[in-house]
């Protein structure tokens, strides 16, 4: 399968060459229109952890797709791993439920013409709570580093979840946001909650924290008040409350998950 180049796009064949990287665990319902978002790039590698639902099938349809099925055990190998096969110097991380608008894959070709000093770019975000757009919440301060020039940044492999990527050089962020559509089912999301909650708990079991009282109890009703009155989340009315009683809940299930990791020990 191949895809259209789209018209709409500037495009100058002096600047430097894209590889657009993912990882996906049953993304089947996402992979298609993500691949064909990605009609701006020079190359689109997949790591796929092994994904039950059809996805693997679905991307050896695409002659243009790289595809390496490696066992997920945390984000930031799985991401590193992919980092390993890009045959370019500048890559873009997406993951499946992200889009890149026109105005942002116009930047970023515009940007890669010539990025000077510049060897990491970073995105804000804009989140949807199954159709509307979370305008706070938290969310309206959240930025991502995404491209990048792979010589010169790395996944932290301390990090299981919510990975952070050390850049070794300077920054910018581009003016155009990437889409993000995390919450298009409050059950879905929430076990998307579990599986960072049980790889935040591993986290903390390396190091040697012990749940208590504080953890259960108090750090999720900091973590709603937080986002639902410190940062506003009021203003986006009924979702604005359900995503950070749902980040609540996720926060507290981290405790509870390291809570049963030493309770196998006994």
């Amino acid at each position: 399968m191949k895809l259209d180049l789209n018209k709409n796009l500037k495009r100058n064949h002096k600047r430097f060459k894209l590889s657009a990287l993912i990882i996906t665990l049953n993304e089947a319902d996402n992979i298609v229109e993500l691949i064909h978002n990605l009609d701006f790039v020079d190359e689109i590698i997949v790591v796929d952890a092994f994904s039950k639902d059809g996805t693997f099938k679905i991307l050896q349809k695409f002659d243009n797709v790289k595809v390496i099925q490696n066992e997920f055990k945390n984000f930031s190998s799985q991401r590193n791993l992919a980092l390993k096969h890009a045959s370019n110097d500048w890559v873009l991380f997406i993951d499946g439920d992200e889009r890149v608008s026109i105005d942002l894959k116009n930047e970023i070709l515009n940007t890669l013409e010539n990025p000077y000093d510049i060897v990491a770019f970073g995105f804000y975000r804009k989140f949807y709570f199954k159709n509307s757009i979370l305008k706070f919440s938290g969310y309206q301060t959240n930025i991502t580093f995404r491209l990048f020039n792979k010589n010169f940044a790395h996944y932290d492999i301390t990090k299981l979840v919510h990975e952070v990527l050390l850049i070794d050089g300077k920054t910018k962020i581009l003016k155009n946001k990437l889409d993000h559509f995390s919450f298009k089912d409050e059950n879905i999301y929430k076990e998307k909650l579990i599986k960072y909650a049980k790889l935040k708990a591993k986290e903390l079991y390396i190091k040697n924290l012990h749940p208590n009282l504080y953890h259960f109890y108090i750090k999720p009703r900091y973590r709603f008040i937080y986002q639902f009155m410190m940062r506003l989340g009021f203003l986006d009315g009924k979702n604005g409350y359900k995503i950070s009683l749902l980040n609540a809940f996720g926060v507290r299930q981290r405790y509870i998950e390291l809570q049963r990791l030493y309770n196998k020990d006994k």
